[in-house]
């Protein structure tokens, strides 16, 4: 905070960076480095980019009820409600076919 004529000037910068910081719960704090890792890479390579749009779902992979002799024994929720990494896996996906087609001139309709 500086002061300047008795007023009070405080950078809206740091301000939201603190707020940031205390909103976040415990559980994502341990998550976060490896978040922000998912975040910050990006293709340079066709190879790569081909691998993890191959390997990232399109889609969120269904849900399954496991039924024994007629009896329902078990559900298995939506596998992205379980992965607290979805929505960076998601981001990764969508970043590797945009370097596909915008770099690599590639059609990525078999993607998806």
């Amino acid at each position: 905070m500086i002061t300047t004529n008795s007023q009070s000037i405080i950078f809206p910068n740091l301000i939201s960076q603190i707020e940031a910081t205390q909103q976040t719960s415990h559980k994502s704090d341990l998550l976060q480095p490896i978040r922000q890792w998912l975040d910050e890479i990006k293709f340079h390579n066709r190879q790569l980019a081909k691998l993890i749009a191959k390997l990232i779902p399109a889609q969120c992979p269904f849900e399954r009820d496991i039924v024994f002799f007629g009896r329902k024994i078990a559900h298995i929720p939506p596998m992205c409600k379980l992965n607290p990494l979805y929505e960076q896996f998601v981001g990764l996906r969508f970043r590797a076919l945009c370097y596909l087609v915008d770099e690599c001139g590639e059609d990525i309709q078999s993607y998806c």
